[in-house]
């Protein structure tokens, strides 16, 4: 038997060739077959598991902040300055003018104010006042005599050195008063006497700037004027994004602010703000802003602002959107067979969003395989083409068809690649339809400037499937331009 086999296989080949030096055109039918299988083997380790549960990958805070750097002219201060001095500076009666001379008088405006910066922290603020009231003596020794007062009205115009300064409460101080020029000679002439109140004027000034302006760290608050722009710009914002009314409010945690002046030009401040962005559903908003925390110093001059705005899609939303994109549709594969994909379900797998879905290809002779398919993506954004793709795209195939499964193994390449074309979803309609409102809520009209955003761009900057929906990160992106009034 042993000779018979023997010489069955040397009539096929001779006995000197061994299966290392078989021809290739013998090994071929062998070889091709073994490089099959291990490609099949090797697809079936890399494939997709469904039933495992990866973990989820950490959704980034919706972080957002903006920096402001506001240059307001020297005139809108001077205007600014004009509506805060009261048409009465002060007044008061028994005043001692020395010499026995005591006088009722009256300090008023006189005209405008004007403003001059000399430094980077100190403005020179000249005030037209006019001085009326009336002069006389004391009771007492000529008094007896003469009973009749002087009438006194007299003009100057004060120069004064001053350094303001805000505070963390929102208040406005003066850290720095000093009269460097009574602009004037106050003097009269009582019984042929000439009396020069000069002296007199000084002392008052620099007693009331004692009084009521360097004694008050938080002399003019600001919190109120603050506060009504805030109302305006830090309530809920709401947006109707894919049909599904939400809002966000931001919640700082940081306001910063510096300020300098520009010598005869400007009085600049740098103001920033930071914190979370919270979304809401459209029902249970807040009905005011969060609160300001108090100021810090802000050391940034940059203009420019940066806002996360997290708006959410259940994965039951996510299911209607592909039923009403794809459902019942019929996806050509190739020239033979038609794909038609339905009960779509979705959700998390790790860092990627999951899509199981029932299949029929039906092939052109009629014959249909029914399956399961299970996909996985990273979701991106396409900038340039303004769509949603989907990215590291995998699939698991499931099918009674033993043909299915391995045409889906043999041409998995293919077929991502098609799927990478399919799954693509226009964004520009659905952000400038439901984002329109954001463009609005960042403008801002105050009595003395308007604030609006420039090179204003909108666009998703993160997909990140959780345990209930995929939480889309749009970031807002400009620069904040200022008209003065």
């Amino acid at each position: 038997m042993g000779q018979l086999l023997q010489g069955k296989n040397s009539s096929f080949y001779p006995p000197e060739i061994t299966a290392m030096q078989m021809p290739v055109e013998v090994r071929s039918p062998f070889f091709s077959y073994l490089i099959l299988v291990l490609f099949l083997i090797s697809g079936a380790c890399k494939s997709l598991d469904p039933t495992l549960n990866p973990a989820l990958v950490p959704v980034p805070l919706a972080y957002s902040k903006v920096n402001v750097p506001v240059q307001i002219p020297i005139q809108t201060l001077d205007y600014l300055l004009n509506q805060r001095i009261p048409p009465i500076l002060f007044e008061d009666s028994g005043i001692d003018m020395g010499n026995g001379i005591i006088g009722d008088l009256n300090f008023s405006r006189n005209g405008m104010a004007k403003i001059e910066a000399v430094d980077s922290q100190r403005i020179q603020v000249t005030l037209p006042i006019r001085v009326q009231g009336e002069v006389g003596l004391k009771p007492g020794g000529l008094r007896n005599l003469f009973q009749s007062k002087i009438p006194l009205n007299q003009s100057f115009a004060p120069v004064f050195l001053i350094n303001p300064q805000v505070n963390p409460n929102w208040s406005l101080g003066i850290s720095e008063f000093e009269l460097m020029d009574l602009g004037g000679k106050m003097s009269f002439n009582v019984l042929g006497m000439e009396l020069d109140l000069s002296q007199l004027i000084r002392k008052e000034i620099r007693d009331f700037a004692s009084r009521n302006l360097t004694s008050k760290p938080d002399l003019i608050p600001l919190k109120p004027l603050v506060d009504q722009a805030w109302n305006q710009v830090g309530k809920p914002v709401f947006v109707d994004f894919q049909g599904k009314k939400m809002a966000f409010s931001i919640q700082p945690d940081s306001v910063k602010l510096s300020e300098s002046f520009t010598p005869n030009e400007s009085f600049n401040l740098n103001l920033g703000l930071s914190g979370k962005v919270n979304s809401h559903p459209a029902g249970a908003a807040p009905s005011r802003p969060f609160p300001l925390p108090k100021l810090s110093e802000n050391s940034s001059t940059e203009n420019g602002l940066e806002i996360r705005i997290p708006l959410r899609l259940t994965y039951a939303e996510i299911d209607q959107l592909l039923l009403e994109k794809f459902g019942n549709q019929a996806i050509r594969v190739n020239k033979k067979t038609v794909f038609r994909p339905g009960n779509f379900k979705s959700k998390a797998y790790g860092g990627r969003l999951a899509i199981q879905m029932d299949f029929v290809a039906v092939q052109e002779t009629g014959k249909e395989i029914k399956g399961e398919l299970f996909l996985v993506g990273l979701p991106t954004y396409d900038t340039e083409q303004q769509v949603l793709i989907f990215d590291q795209v995998n699939f698991h195939l499931e099918s009674d068809s033993p043909k299915a499964k391995t045409a889906a193994a043999l041409k998995k390449g293919k077929i991502i690649r098609q799927l990478n074309q399919k799954l693509r979803f226009p964004m520009a309609e659905v952000m400038e339809e439901s984002l329109g409102g954001i463009r609005e809520r960042l403008a801002l009209q105050t009595p003395f400037a308007d604030l609006k955003i420039a090179d204003l761009e909108i666009y998703p900057d993160g997909f990140y499937p959780t345990a209930t929906g995929l939480e889309v990160q749009l970031k807002a992106t400009g620069k904040v331009d200022v008209s003065w009034k």
